[in-house]
């Protein structure tokens, strides 16, 4: 479905008031991937670090400085027209509905817009009328719209002429716990039901994890992990916290294999690498124990550690 080779973007700016001096910003910088069709990947990566730039190439909003792209077969900024046909987009807060429209009234634009046919847009429209609950709102215009219903809104029309790619950029950004969910299942059921290919960028690690088998991770322009989320966490996640609470409070524990990261009380935290049932058995040798319990770390734990490396 994707297939970049070598891709790089590159800004001229120019800084002084006085001696105006010419930079060269690498947005992006010599990246290559590949995504199967039918695949549900996150794309992530800090503020500048090139995850938007890399999207508007993919969608043909840009023209590359360097190398070769590829979506659905087609140069992304060569036939921008063939290929919008073909993709569905989605960039945070940027709205493609009508402002003082009824939301209904978007979707009809958007029909003609797309030249979808009548009964193939009541077939689309009546399934995202049920998945996304959009009934008690179709008919209200757009800016009266809350958040939540409004990103479902945006989803519905990113949606509607069929695509067989979806960009999603912070889809869920500033949703309540009960809408980013309906959007998570959303996702999950028209990429296992019809196969769409999904593109998932975003700073919420939790739509990330609950979504995406692979993660890609750009930092200052460079890819610098392309593979499975279990493959993260086995290379970078290999420290795990046991958690301990004691019969009473104690200064920090002394374990071999262990350090004690955090003290509240009769509660300690002790990171380790390896196996649990050994420092279990040495931290129940050595003092008295209520309860104990092992974390793992999470995705955005080790996201972290990998900008800190």
């Amino acid at each position: 479905m994707i297939e970049v080779e070598g891709l790089s973007k590159h800004f001229v700016v120019r800084r002084g008031r006085l001696r105006r001096e010419r930079h060269v910003v690498e947005a992006v910088n010599d990246i290559s991937f590949r995504v199967e069709r039918g695949e549900l990947l996150g794309y992530l990566g800090p503020n500048g670090a090139g995850k938007s730039t890399t999207i508007k190439m993919l969608t043909g909003i840009l023209v590359p400085s360097a190398g070769r792209v590829s979506v659905a077969g087609l140069d992304p900024a060569r036939r921008r027209i063939e290929l919008a046909r073909k993709i569905g987009a989605m960039f945070g807060q940027r709205v493609q509905l009508w402002w003082d429209l009824p939301l209904q009234d978007s979707f009809e634009l958007l029909r003609h817009i797309y030249k979808v046919p009548a009964d193939r847009y009541r077939t689309n429209l009546a399934r995202f009328r049920e998945v996304l609950e959009l009934d008690p709102f179709l008919q209200t215009p757009v800016r009266q719209l809350s958040l939540g219903q409004r990103i479902r809104g945006e989803l519905t029309a990113a949606m509607l002429h069929g695509p067989e790619l979806l960009f999603l950029d912070e889809p869920t950004i500033g949703l309540d716990v009960v809408a980013k969910q309906r959007v998570r299942d959303f996702l999950v059921e028209i990429n296992r039901d019809e196969g769409v290919t999904v593109l998932l960028t975003t700073h919420d690690l939790g739509d990330i994890e609950r979504l995406c088998n692979r993660l890609l991770v750009i930092d200052h322009g460079s890819l610098i992990w392309d593979g499975r989320i279990a493959d993260l966490k086995e290379r970078y996640g290999a420290e795990r916290t046991l958690i301990v609470d004691l019969e009473e409070p104690a200064a920090p524990l002394e374990i071999e294999g262990a350090r004690v990261e955090r003290v509240d009380g009769p509660r300690q935290w002790l990171r380790f690498r390896g196996p649990a049932a050994e420092l279990t058995a040495r931290v129940a040798a050595s003092t008295r124990l209520v309860d104990l319990q092992i974390a793992e770390p999470d995705i955005e734990e080790i996201v972290r550690r990998i900008y800190a490396q």
